[in-house]
């Protein structure tokens, strides 16, 4: 399956809550890698469906984090292990804690980078792209990733966790991207009807 190319903000997508995933097995997995070479075209370390137009509870990572060991299914493992991983139908609990603030960026917003706080551990049970049940334990930057895709699937986006300050800050390129993107959807939409 070839790579999909990413949606940017302003296509409705992106705010659309993702409709769980019921079909497993090869297509999910097909899908799954043509979502890796989208992220891995874009130079990310995740990707969520809506990013590619598709509105569905599905998200990638391929995260390598020396500084923490992930736990899935209750045994310590290496990321090397692990990733890139698939999660499809994801709940994510993040424990209370302090939150850190960090710069955090988006490939449906290229060039736009903010400040998010967020608590750096996360526990995520998912279904793997066989329907197989998982749960990760994880911290430090695969936490964040993983809350980051997770709320894409939500239809929240990181522009809406940025620090106020950062809002105002990126509002102006946030809002060209927007206008730009609707104005292509439309020209595409006319071209097509």
């Amino acid at each position: 399956m070839a790579a999909y190319p990413i949606r940017r903000y302003g296509d409705p997508v992106l705010r659309a809550k993702g409709e769980p995933v019921r079909e497993f097995g090869t297509a999910l997995w097909d899908l799954g890698d043509a979502m890796l070479a989208s992220m891995r075209a874009a130079k990310g370390i995740g990707l969520a469906a809506p990013q590619v137009g598709l509105s569905l509870q599905l998200f990638v990572v391929n995260v390598h984090d020396e500084d923490f060991k992930p736990t899935l299914d209750g045994k310590v493992v290496d990321s090397e292990e692990i990733m890139p991983m698939l999660f499809a139908n994801a709940t994510v609990t993040v424990p209370a804690g302090e939150g850190e603030i960090y710069t955090e960026g988006c490939l449906s917003f290229p060039g736009i980078t903010g400040d998010v706080e967020r608590v750096e551990k996360a526990i995520v049970q998912f279904r793997d792209a066989d329907g197989a049940p998982h749960t990760l334990e994880c911290e430090g930057l695969l936490a964040r990733c993983v809350q980051h895709e997770h709320d894409h699937c939500q239809g929240v986006l990181f522009i809406d966790r940025m620090t106020r300050a950062h809002q105002l800050l990126t509002a102006t390129k946030v809002k060209k991207l927007q206008r730009a993107t609707t104005a292509e959807l439309k020209a595409a939409k006319k071209q097509k009807g």
